[in-house]
This record gives C-alpha cells, structure tokens and sequence, in this order.
C-alpha cells in the first residue's frame, strides 16, 4: 500500500535530537524533521534507550489506527511507515520510522491543549466543558470512541494541540494525532505475553479531557449524539493489516485485531442502550 515503503531506505542523515518523554507512560520516543519538496515532514521513531536502540511497535501501531480512522471516517493525521537504516548515536540499526505531513497551516501557532484551557477557562469548567463550548464537542467524542478501540494510554494534555492563527484571529483544534501507545504497545512482541493480555480491560490511561477510564468516557457522549462514524465491518481487517505481516506475527495481528472487533462489539452494545 501507499502508506508503507517496504524497501530499506537510506536515512541515515537524519538527527533524532528530539526525544518526547510521555508523562504517565515509559519510555523515550525520539523526533526528526526534514524539509522535502518544500514540505515539512515529521519523523517518530518506536521506543529507544541507548542499550537496546529502537525496539517496540509504537510507529506500527500509528500506521493501524490511522487506517482504523481511515475506515471510521475520524478527521486524522494520516501516517506512513518507511523501512529504513537509521544512525543514532553513532550505531547503525534497521527499523521501521513513522512520518506525518505538517497539518499546521500558513500563520498558524500550535499550543497545547491543557495550556489553552488554562488560558481560556471560564470559572470551573471542566475540559471537557471547555470543549464542548468552543464547538469541538464531535471531536472530543470521536475520540473518545477510537480511544477506546484502540486502547489509547497516551491523551494527555499535549497530545492534542490548537491551532491559532492571529493574522485573521482564528482558533482550531489539530486533527487526532499521536496514537503510537495503544493496542499492545507494551508487550514488545513477546508471544506469550501477548497471549495473556485481556483485550477488554479498562486499560490505566492518562486522559486530560474526560476520565482516566476509556471505559467511562463512552458513558459521557451525549444520549443519541451522531458521532458521524461508519459502521467497522469484519471485511475492514484486510485493508487495516494490510503488509503489516512484514513487520508483526500472525499471533499478534490477530490479537490486535481481536481487541479492536471485540472492543467496537462492545462499543456498539454501549451506544444502543443509550438510545
């Protein structure tokens, strides 16, 4: 597909300076950015530490909830893997890199999500309340929904950005981003572990709007609300996991894939009694 080159690439000229810490979630998650054709893009590299280099799934799990998005119909940035040789810290390694167009436009400054509440909240609304005021109640709730599907830990307060564009005094949140630690992200590959994960536990996460609990955040969309979302279908599998052999073991795509299914049946249960 499109979104995946599978050929070894060179980019070895690549500085990942940037390392992103995830507060409530371990690991170091290293950034490079480049300049092609005019275009910024965006570069994340899986878990890393000097010993053991890049190891995890953190930039495949990206690539699977950007198709899920693609299927659902959810406003998102769109990610692409590339199979490349990489230099870090003076070592070569062969991994998979993620990469992402810049979704900021011209005049446009980002600001973290918590930093605007702070700056914007009227008396003790919530940031949920917060949202819901400035008309991006839809996008709270389709993310509440792909969160859940996916087992998203990692929506806190910088995990979602606004855009402010003072030239013409405009304001508007980022599409969804930044989904890498989600589904079994933790397991590392690791056959029997991932064997044991119960795809529908409440999995400990670090929200900033809504609940600490995937589980609860279904319960604060609104009785009836339209979330605007197609139906995920059993046949939706083949186009999501497309390749992704390449990269992961039957056993844990199937896995993965028993999470999202069981999830979006559960999910479907959950909005129909509350119609």
């Amino acid at each position: 597909m499109r979104d995946m080159i599978l050929e070894l690439q060179d980019m070895r000229s690549l500085d990942w300076a940037v390392r992103k810490m995830s507060p409530g979630t371990p690991g170091c998650f290293l950034k490079a950015y480049d300049e092609v054709n005019g275009k910024r893009l965006y570069y994340k590299l899986s878990n890393y530490d000097s010993y053991r280099g890049v190891f995890g799934h953190e930039c495949v799990n990206e690539l699977i909830v950007s198709r899920l998005m693609d299927v659902l119909g959810i406003p998102h940035v769109s990610y692409r893997l590339i199979h490349a040789l990489i230099m870090i810290d003076g070592k070569e390694q062969e991994t998979w890199i993620s990469v992402s167009d810049n979704f900021r436009k011209e005049n446009e400054e980002k600001l973290a999500y918590d930093l605007f509440y702070d700056l914007q909240k009227e008396n003790d609304e919530s940031p949920l309340e917060f949202a819901v005021r400035n008309g991006w109640e839809l996008y709270v709730y389709q993310m509440f929904c792909v969160d859940y599907l996916v087992a998203n830990r990692d929506r806190h307060g910088s995990n979602l950005e606004i855009l402010r564009n003072e030239k013409d005094d405009s304001v508007r949140i980022a599409p969804l981003f930044d989904q890498g630690v989600s589904l079994l992200f933790s397991t590392y590959g690791d056959e029997q572990q991932i064997e044991k994960v119960d795809v529908m536990q409440d999995f400990p996460v670090n929200n900033y709007i809504g609940a600490r609990s995937l589980e609860y955040n279904l319960s604060l969309i609104p009785k009836g609300f339209d979330l605007e979302i197609n139906i995920l279908k059993q046949m939706d599998k083949e186009y999501i996991f497309c390749d992704i052999d390449k990269i992961l073991s039957q056993k844990h795509i199937d896995k993965l894939w028993e999470m999202i299914w069981k999830r979006w049946c559960h999910f479907e249960e959950v909005r129909n009694k509350k119609k």
